[in-house]
C-alpha cells in the first residue's frame, strides 16, 4: 500500500515561456485535510487543473495511492478517484437537486445500462434508476438536503449550493476530494457550518482532502498542514501555525 494518498514530484506547467507553476512536492497521507494556500495569482487552481486532468504536466508528474496519473483524460482520472469542486460553483442550475447527484452517479460501474436497455426502457433501466435514486437521496439527507431534493439547483442557497455541489462530487465515489475555495462569498455562520461538513466527509466517507481557500480561519481551522505558493513556486510546507509564521509567507501576503 502507498505510504501516500497523493504525491506529486516536481509538478510544473509552462505557458509558452512562462513558468506558471514549478516543482510543487505534496505528500498528502490518507484522511489528512491538506491546505494549499497563497496569494491570488499564486499558481493554486492551476495545480488542481493538473492533477484533474485539465491541464497536463509539462515537469515532474503526481501519484494516486502509487499509481501514477500524468497524462490520464479527465474522466478516467475521475474514474481512478479524484473528484473536486470549483471557486465559481458549477452546477445544472435548471435540473432538480436530486438530478445533479444523479449525474454524479452515472459512471459508477453499479449504475451501468446497457445502450438497449436505456434505449427501449427496460426493466432494468428503471431498477437501475431506482438505485441510482435511492443513493441520491442518501447523499442529500447526509447534507441537509432532502426536503430540497425537487427543487431547482439555482432556487438553493448559497450555502446549500456549496453543499450540493460537494455532493455531487462524492457521488463519483473519490479517495481524493479537491475543494477549490469552498468557503468563498459565504458569512461565518456558513463557512462554520462548511467547516463541519468538511470534517464530517473526511470522517465518514474516509476521505483524503486537499482544498484551496484564503479564509484563514478556516485553514487553521481544518488543514493539518499546508503547502504555500507565491509565482508558482514553494514558499513553505508543514503545520498551518508554521508555515503561516514564515517571513517568506508574511511578506508574501503582506508585502515587505
Amino acid at each position: 500500500m502507498a505510504e501516500y494518498v497523493l504525491e506529486t514530484k516536481n509538478l510544473g506547467i509552462s505557458f509558452g515561456g512562462l513558468k506558471a507553476v514549478q516543482d510543487v512536492n505534496l505528500k498528502i497521507k490518507k484522511n489528512e485535510i491538506y491546505g494549499l494556500i497563497g496569494p491570488n495569482g499564486a499558481g493554486k487552481t492551476t495545480v488542481f487543473n493538473m492533477l484533474t486532468g485539465v491541464y497536463h504536466p509539462t515537469t515532474g508528474t503526481f501519484y494516486l495511492n502509487g499509481e501514477e496519473l500524468k497524462g490520464l483524460p479527465q474522466n478516467k482520472i475521475n474514474h481512478k478517484g479524484i473528484a473536486r469542486t470549483f471557486q465559481n460553483i458549477r452546477l445544472f442550475n435548471n435540473m432538480s437537486v436530486i438530478r445533479n447527484v444523479m449525474v454524479g452517479l452515472h459512471d459508477q460501474p453499479e449504475f451501468k445500462c446497457t445502450l438497449l436497455e436505456s434505449l427501449f426502457r427496460l426493466p432494468r433501466h428503471f431498477a437501475v434508476e431506482k438505485k441510482m435514486r435511492d443513493r441520491a437521496k442518501e447523499l442529500l439527507k447526509i447534507f441537509g438536503l432532502y426536503e430540497e431534493r425537487n427543487h431547482l439547483a439555482y432556487n438553493l442557497p448559497y450555502g446549500k449550493q456549496r453543499k450540493l455541489e460537494i455532493a455531487r462530487a462524492l457521488a463519483t465515489n473519490p479517495t481524493l476530494l479537491l475543494l477549490d475555495e469552498p468557503a468563498a462569498g459565504m458569512n461565518p455562520q456558513e463557512t462554520a457550518e462548511l467547516m463541519e461538513t468538511i470534517r464530517f466527509v473526511r470522517d465518514n466517507f474516509d476521505m483524503t482532502i486537499l482544498l484551496i481557500e484564503h479564509d484563514m480561519s478556516l485553514v487553521t481551522g481544518i488543514c493539518d498542514n499546508v503547502t504555500v505558493l507565491n509565482f508558482g513556486v514553494t514558499l513553505a510546507e508543514g503545520k498551518v501555525d508554521e508555515a503561516l509564521a514564515n517571513p517568506e509567507v508574511i511578506k508574501a501576503y503582506l508585502g515587505d
